[in-house]
């Protein structure tokens, strides 16, 4: 499974891709305001930094501005994938960027009827938000779930983004539904080397070490 790292923060996403546990990133606009730039300052950083999709998002709501906006952003770089919300414009949309080759990410899923919609449409990536819909007392990870099934029943080649994580268990758990990627923030990737059985070995171990009163160097 990918990772791609759900932030607009560029320290956070050198540090992770320095150690190569980042795949691609994905922008939207609330990020880019916690960052406090301007959004195609800070797209065309992330695209320079990173050699993988980079997912910046429209603004507007109608699908001839979208595709607009599409145009403009992939102009930053190769790497760009534009990123629609799941409306029948952003559909209008997804259909005519990625007839023009380029890389669309639908974003805001929440059944696997828009699932559908979104791959007949051309999309690179669906975006199925999980937290979201745990939000709800409903199993986001049903979502990931039908939508695996659905694209491999007809051979879709739109790719499973999970999106909204809330846990380090997200993402395992998308890893054994078969979701292609999972974009979490900086915080929940690094969790992931986290057990507390491990923290007590460790400490066991350093015990023991330093009893002995030997050092490696």
């Amino acid at each position: 499974m990918k990772f791609f790292v759900d932030t607009a923060e560029i320290d956070a996403i050198a540090e992770l891709n320095d150690l190569g546990m980042v795949d691609g990133v994905t922008t939207n606009p609330s990020l880019i305001m916690k960052s406090g730039r301007d959004i195609l300052d800070v797209t065309k950083e992330i695209c320079a930094l990173v050699s993988g999709p980079v997912s910046a998002e429209v603004t507007a709501t109608d699908a001839d501005t979208m595709i607009a906006e599409g145009r403009k952003l992939g102009e930053i770089a190769d790497n760009i994938t534009v990123k629609v919300p799941l409306t029948w414009d952003g559909l209008k949309a997804c259909n005519v960027l990625s007839g023009e080759g380029k890389m669309v990410n639908v974003t805001l899923c929440f059944s696997a009827n828009q699932a559908l919609l979104a791959a007949k449409a051309g999309a690179t990536f669906i975006s199925p938000f999980i937290g979201r819909i745990d939000d709800l007392n409903l199993d986001g990870l049903d979502l990931i779930a039908d939508i695996r099934t659905i694209y491999d029943n007809y051979g879709f080649d739109t790719q499973i983004l999970a999106a909204s994580i809330r846990t380090a268990n997200h993402m395992s758990e998308c890893a054994k539904i078969g979701a292609d990627v999972a974009t979490a923030p900086p915080g929940i990737i690094k969790a992931m080397a986290n057990h507390m059985l491990t923290d007590k070995g460790l400490a066991a171990f350093l015990a023991d070490i330093e009893k002995t009163g030997q050092k490696i160097i």
